[in-house]
């Protein structure tokens, strides 16, 4: 085969984007990417090439003189990589022939050099990983990931992917130096002091570890589960006993076999083409993998979900099947990236445990076609090379691959053919007698049924379920340390984001953007040039690099707790509340208390299982990474903007108990301010009126309480244990820890801390409002204005309420119908009472949401009045009352809020959904439109899929109602995105919850810096004026209001305000 050829089949075989720069480091310098061939490549630098940068030994390497000559064009490296093609099919005998004499010939057939660029070319995908210039939207439309029946070279055992994980490793640390120091070896390692290069090397060998492990992480979670499950029971079946195992266990145990033979006959039969009614829809995918891995995923999801759903002991068939089916389709690809394939056998079936295989005509009539499709394609590809006509090149290899995704069809059908599987064979034996003569009944463990939902009066809706047996119920929250979880936290930073789908984990899927099926978003990101984005992905890279680890004194504490049966701390009670006993009387009163009183237990009950369930999902992550060194949380966005990690039970976005148990992997020293800063933080997370104080106030508060923080952090569980009376009680307790060993260090300036201390925004989505409108008054009452100390919104409105009650109190109830309720209010409006509707304002809360919220407020207290329509009647009345006064408030801003309003009202009337362009160049599409119901078959039930495409009319009265405060959203985005990427250009560790930014101790003065300057840049752009162009240029046809006048508040004043994040 000519060496042409070959090097056309080698573009084919890859799904990587192909560029000249590509073409160029393969000739110049692809041998010191691939490690295998490391030591060779060198070796021919020194010897052959080295003259060649210098000028001599021109006759033996003409065409390789003219690539190091035009190495700076991509045009010419292209042209010069042709040239010394052709130069290699006439000259076998030359020199560059005796540097690559180390490679054997792959087939008899083959020259040397034809051979050579075979094997080199496969490594083309891992040379082109470790490239960085791959632009950001030149492949969004697949995973960049191999995908099934591609030719891209893969590995068979975690032996052979430890040395690809070496070369990877190793090509990234030293690319850069081959490439500067391919011609003239004169800056090697013996210029290199002798301690920096033994530190150098031991971090790479560290980095190798830490990367292989991350590698099995993400590609045998599955796979290792199902060989522990193999392994019990080969252990079982040699010593005739079941192992002592936690019954959870046991029974996931149990289940495994039935459940993979189960599979094992379905795939079997698939191949022998017995084709039932739906088989041959879900056939080609169950097996695409091997049967005991498709049942631990059957059962992990199964059991997740169970643990997770809102539902007491039951999740519904639609959910489920989806579920299953999408960590299937995952699996497959990783699967089928992981072990290796010979070319020759694509499509071939995996031999199952009795020898099966699938049919051979099939199996060749499949290979004969895939082969004919490569050839157009490759002689194509081989045409256009020759014609220098690289970007063809590029569009025809991005669409080569006829892997697509499996739709939603596909995930529902094969999911619920595994989750019926699943209930055949899955059995629990309910406890037996005690005379021993009865074993227990051996029924069941999952049930599918059918529930009744009333949508409305006289509109019900059923759905299926499965509904797993009491016994597996009350066990359940103790197996969630057996069960896999893929989307772990990893333990080398994540990958850049490159593409929409290239980014984040090594393997996992990942996606830039949570799109939740919304193609029109998702199409918009796609369509976006990299440069509009650059800020964006910038900024989800450097949350990503933020190094964690766990606090171990805390966390050791909380397990403390765990085990003593919670309870404490806002820990959930580890027992359920017991049930009432059925009334002896035939009192009908009696039986209608006992029935609530069931049902008021039955749903506590449900409550406490799921959040038993999420405790001990974040214990046990906690416990995976507690002796980790340092851990990354990759992130993504949602469809607004706003940045999230993607691992979703143990990250700084969580509870109290997630945030007490994360520190900074990275220790900086407190510094001249730092334990300040940590006392302030102390103050905050105590809560109450304390947070409200000013700094110095609050640093006052820490001092006056030094004993008992020290005796906090000094004996936690037997002392004083002040930490409990904190609102945030583990955080709190991890401040107290840090205070303590600051203090005990002898130098608090020098001592190195490793505590996430917060700077959070005042009611954050007002402070954008108020600086949309200029709005003085609404920016003096959310701390943009400088202040003695910080204005609290909540109890300015609370006065505002309670002044204008006190006016109407004094009416005469005959002539005003709101002297009543107002009476009835005298003594109840405080803080609490008006909160939730304030905070809610931003998000365009009603005047029926509004009146719910402060009814439920007053219902928690002591009745106000006998009879319940007062009640109602006076939460009316403080509902308008809350909503005038915000209006006075914060005047403009309500004006902005009602204007945004108003043209999203105008541009879903006209039938199209509201989509604008974030002040950072993200676009934001709302995906709010009607739904169509598609009803699919499957051998479990039938489904009913929701289907909500752009075809379909938008939901008028949510784009408009959703429009103004997903904006803010979009608004809030942008300057924690502008502040996390010049924290870390200043050299800052920096996190960022939304409206709340971390960073250590010693760095929050310069932090708050850096956060308000980057707020007045957000707002010195004409943000208003430019959203309002970016309609009408979107919608010509259409009419929008003019932007709303705003006040004359000056923006620079939040430069010098100290409370406007505090």
């Amino acid at each position: 085969m000519p060496a042409e050829a070959c090097w056309a089949r080698g573009f084919l075989s890859s799904s990587a984007f192909i560029n000249a720069e590509h073409v160029k480091q393969v000739v110049l310098i692809g041998y010191p990417f691939a490690g295998m061939w490391r030591s060779a490549a060198q070796q021919l630098a020194r010897q052959k090439l080295d003259a060649v940068g210098k000028g001599k030994s021109g006759g033996s390497f003409p065409r390789l003189r003219q690539v190091v000559t035009y190495q700076s064009t991509a045009n010419h490296a292209a042209a010069s990589a042709q040239s010394v093609e052709r130069t290699s099919e006439l000259d076998r005998g030359s020199e560059f022939k005796s540097g690559l004499r180390f490679l054997k010939p792959s087939s008899p057939s083959l020259s040397p050099l034809d051979s050579a660029f075979v094997e080199l070319v496969d490594l083309l995908p891992q040379c082109w990983r470790s490239s960085s210039a791959v632009d950001f939207n030149q492949d969004h439309s697949k995973p960049q990931s191999p995908l099934p029946g591609s030719d891209t070279r893969a590995y068979a055992s975690a032996v052979e992917a430890d040395e690809l994980c070496d070369e990877e490793i190793d090509s990234k640390d030293e690319d850069e130096d081959d490439v500067e120091n391919f011609p003239d070896d004169s800056h090697g390692d013996s210029a290199l002091d002798a301690e920096a290069c033994l530190e150098q090397k031991m971090r790479k060998k560290k980095y190798r570890e830490l990367y292989k492990r991350q590698v099995k992480i993400e590609t045998e979670a599955w796979q290792r589960a199902a060989t522990e499950y193999k392994d019990l029971m080969t252990e079982m079946c040699r010593k005739s006993l079941a192992p002592n195992l936690p019954f959870a266990q046991s029974l996931l145990l149990s289940w495994f076999e039935p459940l993979r033979d189960g599979i094992l006959e379905e795939q079997r039969a698939y191949a022998n083409r017995e084709h039932r009614e739906h088989r041959s829809m879900y056939g080609p995918y169950i097996c695409q993998l091997p049967a005991d891995m498709l049942a631990v995923i059957t059962m992990h999801r199964l059991m997740g979900l169970l643990m997770s759903d809102q539902e007491h002991g039951c999740v519904k068939v639609i959910h489920a099947a989806v579920v299953i089916g999408e960590a299937v389709e995952q699996e497959v690809r990783i699967f089928q990236l992981m072990n290796s394939k010979k070319k020759s056998n694509v499509a071939e079936v995996n031999t199952n445990s009795h020898g099966d295989v699938a049919n051979e005509e099939e199996l060749e009539a499949t290979r004969q076609a895939d082969l004919k499709s490569k050839k157009v394609v490759r002689d194509k590809v081989k045409k256009l090379v020759r014609q220098n006509k690289l970007r063809r090149v590029d569009s025809i290899l991005k669409h080569a691959s006829t892997d697509e995704p499996w739709n939603t069809v596909i995930h529902v059908k094969l999911g619920s053919r595994l989750l019926e599987l699943m209930l055949e064979t899955s059995f629990v034996r309910a406890p037996s007698s005690q005379d021993g003569d009865d074993f227990g009944e051996l029924r069941p463990a999952f049930q599918h049924k059918f529930k009744n939902h009333v949508l409305r009066q006289n509109v019900n809706r059923i759905y299926g379920v499965i509904e797993c047996d009491p016994l597996v119920l009350a066990e359940i929250d103790q197996s969630v340390r057996h069960m896999v979880m893929p989307y772990m936290p990893m333990l080398v930073k994540p990958l850049p984001w490159k593409g929409f789908y290239e980014g984040g984990y090594l393997y996992l899927k990942s996606s830039i953007m949570r799109t939740q099926g919304a193609k029109e978003q998702r199409m918009a990101v796609i369509d976006t040039p990299r440069k509009n984005m650059k800020v964006v992905v910038e900024a989800l890279n450097v949350l990503g690099e933020t190094g964690w680890k766990i606090n171990k004194p805390v966390l050791d504490v909380v397990e403390k707790l765990w085990e003593a049966g919670g309870g404490i701390a806002d820990l959930v009670e580890a027992s359920d509340v017991p049930i009432p006993e059925k009334p002896s009387s035939a009192d009908k009163e009696a039986w209608l208390k006992w029935k609530q009183a069931i049902s008021q237990a039955k749903r506590t009950n449900s409550e406490r299982h799921s959040l038993r369930c999420d405790t001990e999902l974040k214990l046990g992550v906690a416990n995976k990474l507690r002796d980790e060194e340092a851990f990354y949380y990759p992130h993504n966005l949602d469809f607004r903007g706003r940045a999230y990690p993607m691992h979703p039970h143990l990250n700084h976005l969580g509870n109290d108990l997630c945030r007490g148990l994360l520190t900074f992997a990275d220790g900086k020293p407190l510094g001249p301010h730092g334990l300040r800063w940590i006392k302030i933080q102390l103050a905050n997370l105590y809560g109450g009126s304390v947070g409200k104080m000013s700094f110095n106030d609050r640093a006052a508060f820490a001092e006056d309480h030094m004993e008992d923080i020290l005796d906090s952090a000094e004996r936690p569980l037997d002392g004083k244990r002040f930490w409990l009376t904190a609102e945030d009680p583990f955080q709190f307790l991890a401040a107290c820890i840090d205070v303590r060993d600051s203090i005990a260090s002898g130098n608090p300036e020098t001592y190195v801390s490793h505590l996430p201390v917060h700077q959070d925004g005042s009611c954050n989505g007002l402070q954008h409002y108020a600086a949309l409108g200029r709005d003085r008054i609404g920016a003096q009452s959310v701390n943009l204005v400088a202040g003695d100390k910080p204005c609290d919104v909540y109890s300015g409105i609370a006065e505002r309420v309670k002044i204008i009650m006190e006016k109407d109190a004094l009416k005469n109830p005959l002539t005003s119908r709101n002297a009543a309720s107002a009476r009835l209010l005298q003594g109840q409006i405080d803080r609490k009472l008006v909160k939730q509707t304030v905070m809610t304002s931003v998000y365009g809360v009603t005047f029926i949401g509004a009146r719910m919220q402060i009814l439920n407020r007053l219902k928690e207290r002591s009745p106000i009045a006998v009879d319940p329509v007062d009640t109602y009647r006076a939460a009316c009345y403080a509902a308008k009352v809350t909503l005038d006064a915000l209006g006075e408030m914060f005047k403009e801003a309500r004006c902005i809020m009602s204007w945004l309003g108003d043209c999203a009202r105008i541009i879903a009337a006209a039938g199209h959904t509201v989509k604008w362009t974030s002040p950072l160049g993200l676009p934001v599409v709302q995906p709010y439109r009607k739904h169509s119901r598609h009803l699919v078959k499957t051998s479990l039930q039938v489904l009913a899929l929701r289907n909500s495409d752009e075809t379909h009319p938008v939901l008028a009265s949510r784009q408009r109602s959703a429009f103004p405060p997903n904006f803010v959203h979009s608004l809030d985005s942008s300057h924690m995105m502008m502040t996390a990427l010049a924290c870390s250009k200043a050299g800052l560790t920096f996190a960022g919850v939304h409206d709340s930014y971390w960073t250590h101790a010693g760095d929050v003065e310069q932090m708050n810096v850096l956060l308000r300057k980057n707020f007045v840049k957000l707002y010195k752009q004409p943000i208003l004026e430019n959203l309002l162009l970016d309609f009408q240029t979107q919608f010509p046809d259409l009419d929008f209001p003019d932007v709303p006048a705003r006040g004359d508040f000056d923006m620079k004043e939040v430069l010098k305000s100290p409370y406007f994040f505090n």
